[in-house]
């Protein structure tokens, strides 16, 4: 789900995060999509824009999912680490 969305070449869109939390009997997963405008999340997830985005293909292997996303502002981010290699 999330290459293809990342094909998309979308305004705005910074990648995801994938997390995963192993609770026993079950796997629990959190994605979080970086936007940089709600106008951006919305030209991408539709006018509902808070109603979860699971495709048919995710839906078919999951045992459930919120109905629901969350949408939160970034107050704070960590700082861009310069690669090896490069000069200050």
């Amino acid at each position: 789900m999330l290459p293809s969305i990342a094909a998309r070449n979308l305004d705005g869109y910074h990648g995801a995060y994938l997390l995963r939390c192993d609770l026993g009997g079950e796997v629990e997963f959190a994605t979080i999509l970086l936007f940089d405008t709600l106008q951006q999340v919305r030209a991408f997830a539709g006018e509902d824009y808070e109603a979860a985005y699971v495709p048919p293909r995710a839906r078919a292997v999951l045992a459930r999912f919120d109905e629901r996303s969350a949408h939160y502002d970034t107050l704070l981010r960590p700082p861009q680490r310069r690669s090896a290699g490069h000069s200050p």
